[in-house]
């Protein structure tokens, strides 16, 4: 995925990402590198600049929290991507075991299956689709295939005709993988699919340069689906207990409004036999 360190390449993509003016530096003449140079970064945290360049390039292992958080203030860190920082500074026998695609639990699936009016399904960390209930797979009926949120998105044609504000779907799902890489920077699956998504799509290769990290969190979708039209929801992601590498994903529509009769759509497709939803819903228009 890269030729440097985990917190090298995060370091770098931070640091280039910022300009002097934007941490109270003035700016002379034009650089040769874009952001911030690595000596302007050691002044503002406060080290020397040969310990921050070994930081950047890998050479220094151990870092004290104290440098950590002078380096995250000195780049203009948030929350989320301060504790990104400090993951990619564990050792290997520091970090969760057992991150595999292990099986959502039968009492998870049978809470979803029991949400007729809700779509839900649990993702993981490379944002796969583990599992999800009838209502989640009609939603999604208009992709080739409904595996994986990151290719449903920078892959699947139908990705920009679904997701209506598609470049912060796009952003979102790679500051998700690239949050979940801190947890998991030897994860086969997730270089599996960065290294497939950055070969097929421009875009995320472009993102994940970015060093972007958010995880998921409670915000509205404006979606289209193909035969139901738009569809304004709420969403919610919850990390499963016992599962800490799997999220369970809960879209929800405000009641009795145009996506609440949608979803009712497409509840009574889900629930007829294949071949003969096409015609109900051409009856239906």
């Amino acid at each position: 995925m890269s030729n440097g360190t985990p917190l090298g390449d995060f370091l770098r993509a931070r640091r280039e990402a910022l300009k002097p003016p934007d941490v109270g530096l003035p700016e002379h003449g034009r650089r040769r590198v874009p952001g911030l140079r690595r000596e302007e970064v050691a002044l503002l945290a406060g080290v020397s600049s040969d310990y921050y360049i070994r930081l950047e390039q890998g050479r220094e292992n151990s870092p004290s929290p104290q440098v950590l958080d002078a380096v995250a203030q000195a780049l203009k860190l948030d929350a989320e991507s301060t504790d990104h920082l400090n993951r990619l500074c564990l050792a290997a026998s520091q970090r969760p075991r057992d991150r595999g695609d292990a099986e959502v639990s039968l009492q998870l699936l049978q809470l979803m299956d029991g949400w007729d009016h809700t779509p839900a399904f649990v993702v993981g960390p490379a944002l796969d689709i583990m599992a999800g209930n009838s209502l989640a797979t009609a939603l999604h009926s208009g992709f080739e295939k409904f595996d994986n949120l990151a290719r449903m998105v920078f892959v699947d044609p139908a990705g920009r005709d679904f997701y209506q504000e598609w470049e912060r779907a796009a952003h979102s799902c790679v500051a998700e993988i690239r949050a979940a890489y801190g947890h998991d920077p030897e994860s086969a699956r997730i270089a599996e699919v960065v290294a497939e998504l950055s070969a097929r799509s421009e875009e995320f290769a472009a993102l994940w340069q970015l060093h972007d990290v958010k995880g998921k969190s409670q915000e509205g979708k404006h979606l289209k689906h193909p035969q139901v039209g738009d569809l304004h929801i709420k969403f919610a992601a919850f990390t499963v207990n016992g599962a800490p590498h799997q999220q369970l994903v809960v879209y929800q529509a405000e009641p009795a409004g145009p996506t609440a009769a949608a979803f009712e759509t497409l509840r009574a497709m889900a629930a007829q036999p294949k071949q003969a939803r096409a015609g109900a819903v051409d009856a239906g228009t």
